[in-house]
């Protein structure tokens, strides 16, 4: 058994301590896996990998009880949580583009703030997707997650879910078909008057 798995165990058990020994040991991994997935976001993200990774971290060993199966388990955990975060954060910065509190602003960063605001609209696209696709295939949507939200690759992210390497490329494919469908279709639905 890991260090992980037993401190997530112990963790279980309500041994509190044992959160306390978790964080030095996935924080690095935790840490690897916020940047690669914030290189992807656009210049001026406001939101940094090491806040990611303790907002995330907060989320998981907050105060209600969690139980994870193991190691996997747990970064599969943080994944969703990175979601949550960073659709949080794209709806804010949405949300506060609305209305007033106009102001002059120079071409070129007209420009990045018309970029940032379409990454933050395709992340909210997303995510409502994503989740419609769980309701229909869960297995699928968590790889989505571990390979989007998680930045891991197919093979980590099979290893994961506990799925063979060669299944995890054919969810991985057939689960981009999908959502690319499905997100085209609401941007033309929203597109149309």
């Amino acid at each position: 058994m890991s260090d992980v798995t037993r401190i997530l165990n112990a963790i279980e058990r309500g041994e509190a301590k044992a959160t306390d020994e978790l964080l030095p040991l996935v924080y690095e991994e935790l840490r690897l896996l916020a940047a690669q997935k914030l290189s992807h976001e656009p210049p001026g993200q406001t939101l940094q990998a090491t806040a990611l990774v303790h907002e995330a971290y907060i989320r998981l060993v907050g105060d209600e009880p969690q139980s994870w199966e193991n190691r996997g388990h747990f970064f599969a955990a943080a994944a969703e949580a990175m979601r949550r975060i960073l659709v949080e954060n794209a709806r804010r910065k949405k949300g506060g583009k609305r209305g007033g509190e106009l102001q002059r602003v120079d071409l070129d960063e007209g420009i990045a703030e018309a970029d940032n605001e379409r990454v933050a609209d395709d992340l909210i696209l997303l995510d409502e997707a994503l989740a419609r696709f769980a309701k229909r295939d869960k297995l699928k949507a968590d790889l989505v997650t571990l390979r989007y939200f998680a930045g891991l690759t197919i093979q980590q992210a099979a290893q994961a879910l506990n799925i063979s390497h060669a299944t995890a490329e054919r969810h991985w494919d057939y689960a981009r078909s999908w959502l690319h469908a499905e997100i085209r279709q609401r941007r033309d639905a929203t597109a149309d008057p």
